[in-house]
């Protein structure tokens, strides 16, 4: 691949760095390749064979694409709830601004990109119905954005996620690589 992802996925309690995290290094490099901090890119994994058959183990990879992924609907979900709560506020806007004006005079309303003339006690009702809807959509999309979030907090504990940045507050920094490897087997996958 050209250009490789801005990810790095290495095993968070793996004695020693295995890579520099270069592109196009090849896995020559990636050995003998020190550096503290880096790791294999995430798709610096071409000599590796891939996931085992019937497709429970994932790669290193797999784990990071997935998780962000999961990292982008979250944030699809937030936006479209940011962006509906703006459209909330306009209307409640609007409502305000309408209820203190004479109900028989003439107010104008975009209907399918048509601009129709109206009277205030004809768009008033439609308005508070749309706020409404609006208001039960945002509930959903909260309610969907909850559970993504759990969905995205298990997902990172069942691979051992961390973010580059975060401290791991399970683990304390270990200076040399000989207690590194004596904790345990699990490996983890770091994505900055």
């Amino acid at each position: 691949m050209a250009a490789a992802p801005p990810h790095r996925a290495v095993p968070s309690t793996s004695p020693a760095p295995s890579g520099a995290g270069r592109k196009g290094a090849g896995p020559a490099a990636q050995e003998g390749a020190g550096g503290g901090g880096g790791g294999k890119m995430a798709d610096s994994a071409k000599g590796r064979p891939a996931a085992a058959p019937g497709g429970k183990a994932l790669t290193a990879e797999q784990v990071v694409a997935r998780f962000n992924r999961l990292r982008q609907e979250q944030r699809g979900l937030a936006s479209k709830a940011a962006e509906l709560e703006l459209e909330l506020n306009e209307h409640s806007l609007v409502i305000e601004t309408l209820r203190e004006v004479d109900p028989t005079r003439k107010c104008y309303r975009m209907v399918g990109g048509i601009l129709v003339e109206r009277t205030v006690k004809e768009v008033l009702p439609a308005l508070e119905s749309n706020k409404e809807q609006i208001s039960k959509i945002i509930e959903t999309l909260n309610q969907q954005l909850q559970a993504k979030g759990r969905e995205l907090n298990e997902f990172r504990e069942k691979h051992n996620i961390r973010l580059v940045g975060e401290d791991d507050p399970k683990q304390p920094p270990k200076e040399g690589a000989e207690g590194a490897g004596a904790k345990g087997s699990s490996a983890g996958v770091l994505v900055s």
